[in-house]
């Protein structure tokens, strides 16, 4: 049986209440990770973190790039998502200078959460909350869009691991809309408490962006209004490169290329190598 691809299915109900979101992330999560050679708990932890950002950003600004960054408790360590319009994410951990080995990124009470999107006029927007105690990724990610976007939405994230990795990653957003009833509420309400934790949905050999829709609203008549692909993708390039080679001081490029090495470069996120060579240096003294 063929697995499932990642995307993620926006709807909304017939009764105008709800707009719901749900993203299936295995394989992007998978991609990520691995890159990052994440394991245990910051593992899932980043994987949730790249799901909540691909969330946001559809909610938010679909055609624009969310970044959603978790600074652990007591400054230990922290965990970047970086979600694109074209679909594509990535993700990064920087456990900090004089991690020990195995340690992790601490999600909990003392962890600070921080999104931002790009606006259409190009500026950019940010806020910060606090990580609730005992909500994770799933609960910072629904204090953020309570307190900086100011749109009450129920969230939950989830990654799981096997002995072989990434098992399954995927999630949810429902949004209240200003139709929303007392009865369809309630409603809502009771059938997420049975959603507050993905696993057993997620764990499912048949689990896809569309099955977490249809269970989300069973019973409930919705209209399907699009899906996209996702995967994991790195934007980095040596055009990249070159570009903050560019955006350093004069005196510092006069520098390197009377050292007459050649730069090695690594990107973060995904770990390719570029190599600059003094005459590529040299050529940025030159550019207008």
């Amino acid at each position: 049986m063929l697995r499932p691809s990642d995307s993620v299915v926006r709807a909304i109900t017939i009764d105008g209440a709800f707009r719901v979101i749900t993203a299936l992330t295995t394989e992007t999560v998978r991609g990520a990770i691995a890159v990052q050679s994440a394991s245990g708990a910051t593992a899932q932890r980043l994987g949730e973190l790249i799901t909540g950002a691909i969330l946001v950003r559809e909610a938010m600004a679909p055609n624009l790039r969310v970044q959603a960054i978790v600074k652990g408790a007591s400054g230990n360590g922290t965990l970047v998502a970086d979600s694109h319009p074209d679909g594509t994410s990535r993700g990064l951990v920087n456990l900090g200078k004089g991690a020990a080995d195995g340690s992790a990124v601490e999600v909990g009470q003392g962890s600070l959460l921080q999104v931002m999107r790009t606006l259409p006029s190009g500026m950019l927007h940010q806020g910060v909350v606090e990580v609730p105690a005992a909500g994770g990724i799933s609960g910072g990610l629904m204090a953020y869009m309570q307190e900086s976007e100011q749109v009450v939405s129920m969230i939950a994230v989830a990654t799981l691991l096997g002995e072989d990795g990434v098992g399954a990653s995927g999630g949810y957003l429902v949004q209240l809309l200003p139709e929303v009833e007392r009865g369809p509420l309630m409603v809502m309400t009771e059938r997420l408490k049975d959603f507050e934790r993905l696993d057993d949905v997620l764990a499912h050999e048949g689990a896809s962006a569309d099955v977490l829709l249809e269970e989300l609203l069973h019973g409930m008549p919705f209209s399907r209004l699009d899906d996209s692909p996702l995967s994991f993708s790195c934007r980095c390039s040596e055009l990249r490169v070159m570009a903050t080679l560019a955006s350093l001081p004069r005196s510092d490029i006069e520098e390197m290329v009377e050292d007459g090495k050649v730069l090695d470069i690594r990107c973060d996120y995904c770990g390719k190598d570029y190599q600059v060579s003094p005459s590529q240096l040299r050529s940025l003294l030159t550019t207008s």
